[in-house]
């Protein structure tokens, strides 16, 4: 049975709402990605080499996973709105502190406290976004906001380069905090938590429909069970996405000779991932009929080919490892989007949707921590020689394939609603 119409305020507010989120979490990339694309130049410049940067790397991202269990507690309770504000300010004052910090245990500590408050950013903005759109809308819809981690993130690194080019490493951390403290009072102008608050009444939606028990009580079990299962696919595919981030501009400067180009180089791979969102998005509401779990066993399975090329060629060729970004970036991106974005708001519905992406996204955070230690660690070994680390990107998207087939079998089988 087709929807009921909404009416023209119930319209502008979405697209308040989804201006403000995708606004939101698209500026927090700016205060994220400053570190990783000066990492080159922390080496160059302050002396500080693989190992350390990967400690540094690991304060940062241990930060962001406990902020992201917590985010899911506390963003129920007290609302997604004031949990980002503050959490966009956090960041803010942090990457101030990154220009100003003279000591590796000064930055250290920075880092924390910036991973704290980045981990705001997902679950906050996906749990605003439940309460404004229906679940047949879900597909396109967070399809398309999903773009902001893809589109925010090739304007961070493109911003960071080109201002510690022109103004050195502060520049680079003071200017994020500029665009980010813009971007907090538009969010602060035009979000709202929910239709109630502005007078509406709540979105009503019967394909939220899951399984469920005798007496048409949903499990919580078998929700949390789901969720569970997602967090561990997330925990292999994050750790490929952030392993990318973290060190691709890394290995463009200092092995293949980028030196002032590499955070644009490496945004091939955020571009490519732009156009995989925007396919997968369409393709599960049109094609695919909401089952999100399906498509992203399809693509994922383009993910673990991707990384075997890149493996066996990307290493000594400056075309191939471009190429390869652009492939993996495609096929990673539209299941991460599926399953932190959509599929989590699917699982949990409205009452748990904050809770379940702060969930998914708390576990797949694990694996991005473990990553700077074990690549920091391998490049050090023979700073020459990428294959070893190309292969542990290969072994974690073999894995995360498996893992998705399993979340398929669940959906066929009616045991969740994915």
């Amino acid at each position: 049975m087709p929807a009921q119409p909404l009416p023209p305020e119930y319209r502008r507010w979405r697209v308040r709402v989804f201006a403000a989120t995708w606004l939101c979490y698209a500026g927090l990339y700016f205060c994220r990605h400053a570190f990783f694309v000066a990492k080159g130049d922390l080496t160059r410049e302050r002396g500080l080499d693989a190992v350390a940067l990967g400690w540094l790397g690991v304060a940062y991202l241990v930060a962001y996973a406990v902020g992201e269990f917590n985010a899911a507690a506390v963003g129920t309770r007290v609302g997604s709105r004031r949990m980002l504000l503050v959490g966009m300010a956090v960041s803010i004052c942090a990457n101030l502190g990154f220009g100003a910090a003279r000591g590796t245990g000064t930055f250290m500590a920075l880092m924390a406290l910036n991973g704290l408050a980045q981990a705001t950013g997902w679950s906050g903005t996906v749990g605003n976004m439940a309460h404004w759109f229906r679940r047949r809308e879900r597909g396109q819809v967070m399809g398309l906001w999903s773009t902001c981690y893809q589109l925010g993130a090739v304007a961070a690194k493109a911003f960071a380069d080109e201002m510690i080019k022109r103004g050195g490493l502060r520049a680079g951390f003071w200017g994020a905090s500029a665009v980010l403290g813009a971007v907090w009072a538009t969010f602060f102008v035009l979000q709202r938590n929910r239709p109630e608050d502005v007078g509406l009444p709540p979105l009503v939606d019967d394909d939220d429909d899951g399984p469920a028990e005798a007496g048409g009580q949903r499990p919580a079990r078998g929700i949390f069970a789901t969720i569970a299962l997602m967090g561990c696919f997330y925990f292999f595919i994050k750790t490929i996405r952030y392993a990318l981030w973290s060190w691709a501009p890394y290995f463009l400067q200092l092995n293949f000779g980028l030196a002032h180009r590499k955070g644009l180089f490496s945004a091939i791979f955020d571009i490519c991932g732009f156009l995989g969102v925007i396919t997968a998005g369409f393709v599960s509401d049109r094609l695919f009929a909401g089952r999100r779990a399906t498509l992203s066993l399809l693509m994922v399975s383009g993910l673990a080919a991707s990384t075997v090329l890149l493996w066996l060629r990307g290493g000594h060729s400056l075309a191939v490892f471009g190429t390869c970004l652009g492939l993996i970036g495609f096929t990673l991106y539209g299941p991460d989007s599926l399953i932190s974005g959509a599929g989590a708001i699917d699982v949990g519905q409205r009452r748990y949707a904050l809770a379940a992406a702060g969930i998914i996204n708390g576990m797949g955070s694990v694996g991005p921590v473990l990553q700077e230690l074990a690549i920091g660690a391998l490049y050090a070994k023979n700073p020459d020689n990428l294959t070893p680390i190309l292969g542990l990107l290969t072994g974690l998207a073999v894995t995360a394939t498996l893992v998705m087939a399993l979340l398929v079998r669940r959906a066929r089988q009616g045991r969740c609603n994915l």
